[in-house]
């Protein structure tokens, strides 16, 4: 089995303070995508190079404390794409990408962070921006190699994916352009919602992330924005899903699943 993981870390220096290695050490993945490392380059060196036996690869926003991607594998990757090319967003550190290429199989694991559009309209924009470019992309990738995308999407797809639908519905994260982004990207692109593959009905369970106001988290007033996006030969391949809540290491939840490749 391929166990592998993602993570919103909400600052790699934080989510280490609060326990991630030792846990990481306990569940042994064979790959843990991480987004929001909020570090550069300087403070990963002599650190965060390697967790828990995992080699990290990363692609780090120009703006310090900000962003950032990063993907700790087991296996060393034959090549590693830093970006999607995006003259506006690699900038931002959104994007990497690790491929397992051998003879007779092309594999890719991608940690991306999508933008919010929680802000104010500026950045709502910069998402649709952000939304229309990937999409292509991904469309494009999945035509000549099998892929599996982690990561924050900052989008709950369905009123099953938070707590308070009907109150979101002009919200960022849960707007109609958004979920219709979605949509398309799991029907007519062919990607596949791991999670829910494995899991079509469930609701409070399937919550990754819960707002730092009032009491949401104590209260389980979540949303299901973290996801596994793959290809669907690799999607077949998963078996098992789980969303660790035991221990908090960030505003997010972990989302491990397993895969028989």
């Amino acid at each position: 089995m391929f166990k592998l993981t993602s993570l919103n870390l909400n600052g790699i220096r934080s989510a280490t303070t609060k326990g991630l290695e030792a846990w990481l050490t306990k569940v042994k993945p064979d790959c843990i995508c991480v987004q929001e490392v909020k570090a550069q380059a300087a403070d990963v060196q002599g650190r965060f190079e390697a967790l828990a036996g995992l080699q990290g690869h990363f692609h780090f926003a120009e703006k310090k404390g900000y962003s950032g991607v990063g993907i700790y594998t087991r296996q060393e990757p034959s090549d590693v794409i830093v970006g999607h090319g995006s003259p506006e967003f690699d900038s931002e550190g959104r994007y990497v990408e690790l491929r397992f290429d051998t003879p007779s199989a092309k594999k890719s694991i991608i940690s991306c962070y999508f933008p919010s559009g929680s802000s104010g309209e500026e950045r709502q924009q910069a998402k649709f921006r952000f939304l229309a470019e990937l999409y292509p992309h991904l469309t494009q990738l999945k035509a000549g190699r099998e892929f599996i995308l982690c990561g924050d999407v900052n989008i709950a797809h369905q009123e099953i994916d938070l707590k308070n639908w009907k109150g979101n519905r002009k919200n960022s994260g849960f707007l109609p352009e958004e979920r219709a982004w979605m949509t398309q990207l799991l029907g007519e692109a062919g990607l596949v919602d791991v999670y829910r593959q494995l899991q079509p009905t469930a609701t409070d369970a399937a919550y990754t992330w819960w707002s730092n106001r009032g009491q949401a988290y104590a209260k389980n007033v979540g949303w299901r924005l973290d996801y596994h996006l793959a290809t669907p030969a690799l999607a077949a391949s998963a078996r098992l899903e789980s969303i660790y809540k035991d221990e908090k290491f960030s505003d997010h939840a972990p989302i491990t699943i397993d895969y028989a490749m």
